[in-house]
């Protein structure tokens, strides 16, 4: 979650000791700095640990400021975070290619300290504000857990990653047991509580700060397991089953049990060349369906089927 009031960091780019000096003393207090004096220093450092806001000189030697923005710019780690052009290039057609390259801002050398820090100001409330309204985008109103938006985000970023290095990915697919009976017979405004409860006890229930839960739509839920495998997204998929049994919430029309209990389908695979995370998201949905169909209050595996011990 981000914070309004925490320090937002600030790369300084320049091949100069004392401007570097002069930007780093004004802005330290304020903000958190970092300092580079090459483009690819500065590219290195922006893509392990991305501030939020550089200031870029363009005349530095083997590569200059505008190949360093482009860079920044074609890589998805970097493309959103504002630059600002702090330089002795003062020439208009200089300004503009600037611009048109991406950047937010373009101040000449020598610069005047309190119109520096002014810019600077403005374009990081700008970029707060867009990272708050960035995350409020990916989560769920309702429950207030990540929601599918960022679920889509997130097995796209580790199909990608097992891809490369051929690692496992586990994916739960969960849906609360005759939630249209519960629906009927409660409300919906109990319905939501429901929901709510349920969503919180699964975000609770995740081992790893890694695994993302998110509300997938109505009353289903999903997660994504990097670095899991089959046997481990059962073992995930049983503990949620049984913290949900456990929450012991009334459910009096179910014909499972008389309180509110999950059916959940778990799968796993490592991504191959020319294979979508579709396949995989399909094959969890699968297995949730075999786990409704036999009898709900159960985890179903891509492999060894029902796991009815699942609840205690």
């Amino acid at each position: 979650m981000i914070r309004a009031d925490r320090k937002q960091r600030i790369l300084v780019v320049d091949d100069m000791p004392a401007n570097i000096k002069i930007l780093g003393q004004a802005i330290r207090g304020r903000h958190e700095v970092s300092v580079a004096t090459n483009g690819r220093q500065a590219l290195n450092l922006a893509f392990n640990d991305p501030p939020d806001l550089i200031l870029l000189d363009i005349l530095m030697p083997d590569m200059d400021g505008y190949e360093t923005c482009r860079r920044l710019k074609d890589d998805s780690r970097t493309k959103d975070i504002p630059i600002i052009f702090v330089t002795s290039k003062d020439e208009l057609e200089d300004e503009t290619l600037g611009l048109e390259l991406g950047a937010v801002d373009y101040i000449t050398k020598p610069f005047h300290l309190p119109i520096v820090l002014a810019r600077i100001n403005t374009h990081l409330r700008l970029k707060l504000q867009s990272d708050l309204l960035e995350e409020l985008a990916k989560i769920d109103a309702l429950t207030e857990i990540p929601n599918r938006r960022q679920f889509e985000e997130r097995l796209a970023f580790e199909w990608q990653r097992s891809q490369r290095g051929g690692h496992p990915i586990g994916l739960i697919m969960i849906d609360i047991d005759e939630f249209k009976k519960y629906n009927d017979f409660y409300g919906h405004a109990q319905g939501d509580e429901c929901l709510k409860a349920v969503a919180h006890c699964l975000a609770r229930e995740i081992p790893r700060s890694q695994d993302l839960v998110a509300r997938y739509g109505g009353e289903e839920f999903v997660l994504v397991l990097p670095d899991t495998d089959v046997d481990g997204t059962v073992a995930v998929g049983r503990r949620l089953c049984q913290a949900v049994d456990a929450m012991n919430l009334p459910h009096e029309k179910s014909s499972v049990v008389d309180h509110v209990t999950i059916s959940v389908g778990a799968a796993a695979a490592i991504a191959v060349a020319g294979q979508s995370s579709t396949e995989l998201l399909l094959l969890a949905d699968e297995c949730l369906y075999r786990a409704k169909e036999g009898g709900r209050n159960t985890v179903w595996s891509m492999v060894g089927g029902p796991h009815k011990d699942a609840p205690p």
